[in-house]
């Protein structure tokens, strides 16, 4: 299939306008110029000239080229991502670098006008199923709720807003985490206190704000939260090099000031760990090519170069689907870094044993490897580490001292997950610390346990 293109002569251009000329000069140097043979060059008209392109000289789009060049299995690719046209549609009021188009309602604390567009100017985090945090905290006894994941304050400022009588201890690593929210929680006075820490510490901070002694049975609070994960600024700000969408130094750690990095976890493990890191992590059925492809790239020094070779070692039919291909593996990577789930397991112990009767502990998860230790964890505390049969009476002598406010996990809104779409793979689950007061403990030799083995 061949081109043909048509220049205008001189005789054309004159009868056209000043303005016009200057276009239509601007068009002429555009054009394609290809020395062809004569053969190829036909006159048509004495005031036209036709050009026979072949499809070989046939100029590509970016985007074809582009296309062309994902094909092709013997060229590495640096960096090829589909990009979106720049919106001619007017802003709306509500919406920001952090938040979805589409929110509605008043925008976010921080928020300041930039050149039109509305961009937050702190750690401005959207704080996911606010609303069910907040009624799930409306039973506890008043008195200190822990916030061990405090991030950008938005779960602390909902429940200390609606809670009037309620004092509030937020824990986190990120130093601009805590920078931000100690200036957002500064409004509350006394009722809010913000300490650096990961929240595996959570018993002996708890110990030292109260001013007592590990042990110490006074040493109790009404409530504490987790919301784990990754928040949006984290993901947002390039230089973190949490996103593979954003080429930046692999770094992933949630303090900069401590630990190994991403990119220690990349070029120093072997083999068998990056395989079984992945596999646990939701990546198994790749795990080892994409382990044998980062080993061989080494060294790997940003988030760009590791999502390359992850997508490299991905098929092609496999990648067109089910998201970013590089996605379980930067999770994957981040936990590892970070020992998110190592400091879960331990955080979780101390949490329940802080409860004081009355008190809950509320778990948002993103991850299944995360939601399986929440749910092990509970399990284990509503039934007493009961050993017997599901649907029998319990005959081991197990004592249950909590309960499960709810069975199984809840999930965000339709609502809110079309507001905020990182919101979508939250699971939220709940446990409260059994009230024996005025009342005997328990029987557990008659204790009811459902066929799931949780406490009924």
């Amino acid at each position: 299939m061949s081109t043909v293109v048509i220049l205008p002569t001189e005789g054309d251009l004159d009868q056209r306008t000043s303005t016009d000329d200057e276009h239509t000069e601007q068009k002429k140097t555009d054009l394609p110029t290809t020395d062809l043979p004569t053969k190829d060059l036909q006159v048509l008209h004495s005031t036209h000239t036709v050009h026979i392109a072949t499809d070989a000289e046939k100029q590509l789009t970016p985007y074809e080229a582009a296309q062309q060049v994902v094909a092709r299995q013997d060229v590495h690719i640096a960096r090829v991502w589909p990009m979106r046209s720049p919106s001619t549609a007017p802003l709306e009021d509500s919406s920001s670098a952090s938040f979805q188009d589409g929110r509605t309602g008043i925008s976010p604390a921080g928020v300041m006008p930039v050149g039109g567009l509305r961009m937050t100017q702190a750690f401005a985090h959207e704080p996911v199923m606010a609303n069910e945090v907040v009624d799930l905290f409306a039973p506890v006894p008043p008195g200190l709720v822990v916030d061990a994941t405090l991030g950008g304050a938005g779960h602390a400022v909902a429940l200390l807003d609606a809670y009037p009588e309620m004092e509030l201890l937020g824990i986190d690593r990120d130093p601009r985490a805590v920078e931000s929210a100690t200036v957002r929680l500064a409004a509350y006075g006394s009722r809010a206190t913000v300490r650096r820490s990961r929240f595996d510490g959570v018993g002996p901070i708890v110990f030292e704000h109260l001013g007592a002694v590990a042990g110490d049975p006074r040493a109790k609070v009404s409530g504490v939260l987790f919301d784990l994960g990754v928040s949006s600024p984290q993901l947002d700000t390039t230089d973190r090099g949490f996103s593979y969408r954003r080429d930046a130094p692999l770094d992933m750690r949630m303090d900069p000031s401590s630990g190994r990095t991403a990119a220690d976890i990349v070029n120093e493990s072997p083999e068998n760990v990056l395989v079984d890191l992945f596999t646990d992590n939701g990546e198994g059925r790749f795990a080892r090519r994409i382990a044998r492809a980062i080993i061989a790239a080494r060294p790997i020094e940003t988030t760009g170069q590791l999502a390359d070779v992850v997508r490299a070692a991905i098929p092609a039919a496999t990648r067109r689907t089910g998201g970013h291909p590089a996605r379980r593996v930067f999770q994957a990577i981040r936990i590892a870094v970070n020992e998110e789930l190592d400091q879960l397991d331990r955080a979780l112990i101390d949490a329940l044993r802080l409860l004081k009767p009355g008190g809950r502990c509320v778990v948002i998860s993103y991850h299944s490897g995360e939601d399986r230790l929440v749910k092990a964890a509970f399990h284990e505390a509503a039934t007493g580490g009961c050993t017997c049969p599901p649907g029998l009476p319990c005959v081991c002598g197990a004592v249950v001292d909590y309960r499960l406010v709810h069975r199984g996990s809840r999930r965000p809104s339709p609502a809110e997950v079309e507001r905020n779409r990182r919101s979508e793979a939250a699971r939220l689950r709940v446990i409260e610390r059994i009230d024996h007061a005025g009342s005997e403990r328990p029987d557990t030799q008659t204790s009811r346990r459902s066929s799931h083995g949780e406490v009924a």
